[in-house]
């Protein structure tokens, strides 16, 4: 649930989310190490998908919806770069979500409600992503999805792979590059586990982790000597495609020698797909090998092609998937955890529990609104949840009616003993102690730092802990001081020089930052990696913005008016940028900060066209593509496409049944076109 949650909870909350997936995702993608089990793993992303549909201007530029994978690390196989990218999915986890999947295909491509759009379904195998380039049908190179953009070499190691052909067979293109899953059955992955304990060596979490570690191995007759398994499931670089549709093309795939699911089918309908995946779902328990839910696909590459990508996945796709379990435990106590915005967060401690495949020690309990709503006391027995709105979540408490001393949350900070209170209105209660409390100052200075941020390698948690204590670190700016105090730091516990003047590269790398990202990593409250991207596109250069800004909360209309007038700022983020710049101590950390680092105004690469640098607004019912369709076009093509006409809209596209902004725009003398005059601008640009 999103609902009593705001900005800065969200981006407290975003912001650890982040780095939880982003640490799940280097132990499952480059370390084949996993901690959690998938169900746990989607659980995550769901809350921060959750969320940043609820907040879209606090979404981050390390986001999970922005990454596919994990980024290679020290491996002892040689990087690849694909030609196509390899996306991931996005998840759905009930009936409805699947319903609005597909109404949702329906509203982008302009199609009517109950229009037909048939569907591929399949089985969702749980295995390692890997893609088969073919070229005049003979297999050159297989290679791990890594972080989407570049993977892993592994084609010596998938010759061992009797589901991959190293020719096809039949007429193939001259350049196919086929994708899908290699994997371990479950019989398989028993003999192979007792086979290591039986020689002493480490077990395999799950059968995806088996078959992991066994295809990323430098020596191929280790892979050789493993059960392995392959099922095909898409492609990607392709000189042709000769079908022209998904299920066509994977049959076509299963011709040319290489297996595809059996459970394949195509659906016309919502109810064929949810009948697919219930009967698929009760077959589970009993097939050979591990599934996590069921693929849809929109069956028509036409469509698709249309459709199209969000950041890290296509919008004609889904994977449904199957429920996660609950588990009881004993909350044994209640720790506060204090943010860089002052939010007291209360983490209760939990007597260790297995749920649905993960030990679960920590759950986190939002507020203090929600420990009243349930109850909850240490001691009290729990009914926990790893899928769906919170993870975990407590779903019950089973002791409520006990009787045991209530829970007195705290009146002041237990890291710097300020007041703590909730503001009117307010569910969270906040450290007063700004930056006199360290526990802000240096979750601050945590995300300056951050991925999302200026991004600065080898400057992690506990190196800002540490500087801080000795008083080196006190504001974003003295991160760029630190050159200066090489000597002090060489000698200290694992600082050699190398090491120093490593972290030292890497803070110089960044004297001219991306001014989105810069302003981002300043943690101005309600302004996310988006907004923050959004208001650099408008206002381009920093100094214009703080301009803006400061007029703004002296009441200037004009300056009003140019803020509101960026995607997705209201009033919350002009009065935070406001309240920013008025208060003397950041004016003088952002010109402290300015003095040392120089960011280049921020441009973005778009196509040419007549329309770039312009803001347009759609009106009215378009007939040949959808409003959301539309706007993303004039993002490719450069503009801006704002909701509403003022004296900065350049132009009005209007379609029938246009009515008040059709008249503000003649009203203001604005270029107002149609949607064939707006296909022509498209068509021709680039």
């Amino acid at each position: 649930m999103t609902s009593g949650i705001d900005d800065a909870d969200a981006a407290n909350e975003l912001m650890r989310l982040a780095r939880q997936i982003a640490r799940h995702n280097r132990l499952y993608h480059a370390e084949d190490a996993p901690e959690i089990s998938d169900a746990a793993y989607d659980a995550l992303v769901r809350r921060n998908a959750e969320l940043e549909a609820a907040f879209p201007h606090l979404v981050r530029a390390d986001s999970p919806s922005q990454a596919v994978g994990h980024e290679i690390a020290s491996s002892p196989l040689a990087k690849v770069r694909h030609a196509v990218r390899m996306m991931s999915l996005d998840n759905g986890f009930s009936d409805e979500e699947v319903a609005e999947f597909l109404a949702r295909v329906r509203r982008y491509l302009a199609l009517a409600d109950d229009a037909a759009v048939e569907m591929t379904a399949e089985d969702k195998i749980d295995g390692l992503s890997c893609s088969l380039s073919y070229e005049a049908g003979r297999l050159v190179r297989a290679a791990t999805r890594g972080d989407g953009e570049v993977g892993e070499d592994v084609t010596a190691n998938v010759a061992h792979i009797a589901d991959i052909p190293q020719r096809l067979r039949g007429d193939v293109p001259a350049v196919f590059e086929i994708r899908g899953e290699v994997f371990m059955s479950r019989a398989d992955f028993a003999a192979l586990n007792a086979a290591q304990a039986e020689h002493g060596e480490r077990r395999f979490a799950n059968p995806r982790n088996a078959a992991a570690g066994s295809l990323r191995q430098k020596d191929a007759r280790i892979t050789a000597s493993r059960p392995l398994r392959f099922w095909a499931h898409g492609w990607g670089a392709a000189s042709a495609v000769p079908a022209d549709t998904q299920f066509a093309m994977m049959m076509q795939i299963a011709d040319w020698g290489v297996p595809v699911s059996p459970r394949l089918v195509r659906c016309r309908s919502l109810d064929e797909m949810l009948g697919q995946y219930r009967a698929i779902a009760a077959a589970r328990a009993a097939l050979p090998y591990e599934i996590d839910g069921v693929v849809y696909k929109v069956d028509s590459l036409a469509l698709q092609a249309r459709l199209g990508f969000v950041a890290r996945a296509p919008r004609w796709a889904l994977a449904h998937k199957f429920p996660a379990e609950r588990a009881e435990t004993t909350l044994q106590a209640i720790d506060i955890q204090v943010g860089r915005t002052g939010k007291l967060t209360p983490v209760g401690r939990l007597a260790p529990v297995l749920v649905g495949g993960v030990t679960v020690t920590n759950v986190t309990l939002h507020n203090r609104d929600e420990i009243a709503r349930l109850g909850l006391r240490v001691g009290d027995r729990l009914v926990l949840q790893r899928a769906g709105d919170v993870i975990p979540q407590v779903v019950e408490n089973l002791t409520r009616e006990v009787a045991r001393e209530p829970y007195a949350f705290p009146d002041h900070c237990p890291e710097c003993h300020s007041e703590a209170v909730a503001e009117a209105g307010e569910v969270d209660v906040r450290c007063t102690g700004g930056l006199v409390c360290p526990a802000q100052r240096t979750e601050r200075l945590k995300h300056f730092v951050s991925r999302g941020a200026l991004d600065i390698e080898g400057l992690g948690e506990k190196t800002i802990a540490e500087f801080f204590a000795l008083g080196w670190l006190e504001s974003p700016a003295d991160i760029f001081r630190l050159a200066a105090r090489r000597a002090e730091i060489v000698g200290r516990e694992g600082w050699k020089d190398r090491s120093v003047d490593n972290l030292l590269a890497a803070i110089e790398a960044r004297r001219r930052p991306d001014a989105a990202r810069l302003l981002f990593g300043l943690g101005i409250r309600h302004v996310g990696a988006v907004t923050a991207r959004d208001l650099m596109k408008r206002f381009v250069a920093l100094p214009a913005l703080r301009q803006v800004a400061e007029r703004a909360h002296a009441g200037d209309g004009d300056a009003l008016a140019q803020l509101a007038a960026v995607e997705g700022v209201g009033p919350a983020v002009i009065g935070a940028l406001g309240d920013f710049f008025h208060e003397p101590h950041n004016r003088a950390v952002w010109d402290d900060l300015l003095a040392e680092v120089q960011p280049p105004d921020y441009v973005v690469e778009t196509l040419a066209s007549a329309v770039a640098g312009q803001t347009i607004v759609f009106t009215g019912k378009l007939e040949t593509i959808s409003r959301d369709e539309a706007k993303a076009q004039a993002e490719r093509l450069g503009a801006r496409a704002a909701g509403s006409v003022s004296a900065q809209t350049d132009l009005v596209v209007a379609g029938p049944g246009a009515g008040s902004k059709l008249k503000a725009a003649e009203k203001l003398g604005i270029r107002v076109i149609d949607e064939a005059g707006w296909a022509e601008i498209v068509r021709n640009a680039g």
